[in-house]
């Protein structure tokens, strides 16, 4: 592990976290300090990186500072029932231009999932979306992005990457790694027509607010098909959440926030995880970077629960239900391990997206296809690549 574009965590949050009881993550996390310098890897599973860039968050320019708020309050919590090793890896450092912190960003995140350990990210613009999705073109293959925003931040591709802009650089630059981006939490009023048709166009899932908040049971399948999450902390609701400049009045609840977090560790795919858009400056008591530490908290939880079913698993052993729909025969395979549920797409032995062959779904989209209704994911992926 490269540790050049990583600098240390503050010497005072360091010597918060000693004080701290035995039994808390502070004492459990290692922790990169002056006094111990960089942590041991072997056997990590997951690394805090906080990233110090603000300058394209779009009227919120104080991101990626007061990062020691959220480590604290991640230092104090106790761990659950967890088999797992957490090291802290530190800041990194604004660089001279945003390309040069995209850049570091990347390189630390590449070498992470390389390393088979889980990155979860704190501070800055959601534009560094955009350096942990780069970090995955080492691996040649195509990947999933699930965004919790209010906005789908498509902007303009002239406008460069922003907070607000960044997911058309994603879709538009080479080499294009996305496979499917999808949204949870919209709000329709915050989104142009154009850009929600757009989302529609291009065969991308979205889920308004109103429609997950009653049910977020809905997102679960979603977020298993994730590889990477990016969590906007203005989804969350300004009564919840102020540390955000654009935080508005409706949003999820904080214990949504946890629920959404929890659910993309459970996914065996997730292997990026981040909570971006906290300005310190709009913190008060704290409250927000309680509730980002929490939700990293159920995240973490999450990730130790996993089932390890698909696509760590084999199929051979699902049970396999067969649905005769117009004129396709849908297949649907249950989990021996978890009871959930997938739908199977034939890619006709296109390698390139033998990754997504089986969509995460609902066992109500298994009783939908018996009263002839397509699952609207699966119409979705076959789209994508015909």
């Amino acid at each position: 592990m490269n540790f050049d574009y990583l600098f240390p965590v503050d010497d005072a949050v360091f010597a918060h976290a000693m004080v701290l009881s035995e039994q808390s993550l502070g004492h459990q996390i290692r922790i990169h300090s002056n006094q111990f310098g960089t942590p041991d890897l072997t056997g990590a599973k997951f690394a805090i990186v906080g990233v110090e860039e603000g300058r394209m968050a779009i009227d919120n320019e104080e991101t990626g500072q007061g990062l020691g708020n959220i480590r604290k309050e991640i230092y104090q919590l106790f761990p659950g029932n967890w088999i797992t090793t957490m090291v802290d890896l530190g800041n990194v450092k604004q660089g001279n231009t945003i390309d040069d912190t995209y850049f570091a960003v990347k390189e630390v995140v590449s070498s992470l999932i390389k390393k088979d350990i889980i990155p979860i990210i704190i501070g800055g613009g959601q534009d560094l979306t955009y350096a942990s999705y780069r970090a995955y073109d080492v691996l040649e293959q195509t990947v999933n992005i699930v965004s919790v925003d209010n906005k789908f931040d498509f902007g303009s591709i002239q406008d460069g990457i922003s907070s607000q802009s960044y997911l058309s650089s994603i879709v538009m630059e080479k080499p294009n790694n996305l496979f499917n981006f999808s949204n949870i939490g919209y709000q329709t009023f915050f989104n142009p027509q154009e850009e929600i048709d757009l989302v529609n166009d291009l065969f991308f899932d979205a889920y308004r607010l109103g429609e997950v908040a009653k049910n977020l049971e809905l997102v679960e399948p979603v977020l298993r098909d994730a590889d990477i999450v990016s969590i906007d902390i203005g989804a969350v609701r300004n009564s919840e959440a102020p540390a955000n400049n654009n935080a508005t009045p409706n949003g999820f609840y904080g214990e949504d926030l946890c629920v959404i977090a929890r659910y993309a560790g459970i996914s065996d795919k997730v292997s990026s995880f981040g909570v971006y858009e906290y300005n310190p400056r709009y913190d008060n008591k704290r409250q927000t970077a309680q509730l980002i530490a929490q939700a990293i908290w159920y995240f973490v939880e999450g990730v130790n629960c996993r089932a390890n079913d698909y696509p760590f698993g084999t199929k051979d052993t699902y049970q396999k239900f067969m649905v005769p729909i117009e004129d396709e025969v849908l297949n649907f395979y249950k989990s021996d391990k978890s009871g959930r549920w997938w739908m199977e797409i034939n890619f006709k032995n296109n390698n390139k997206y033998q990754r997504h062959s089986l969509i995460p779904c609902t066992y109500q989209d298994y009783l939908n296809a018996n009263e002839q209704e397509i699952p609207d994911r699966w119409y979705k992926t076959l789209k994508k690549v015909i």
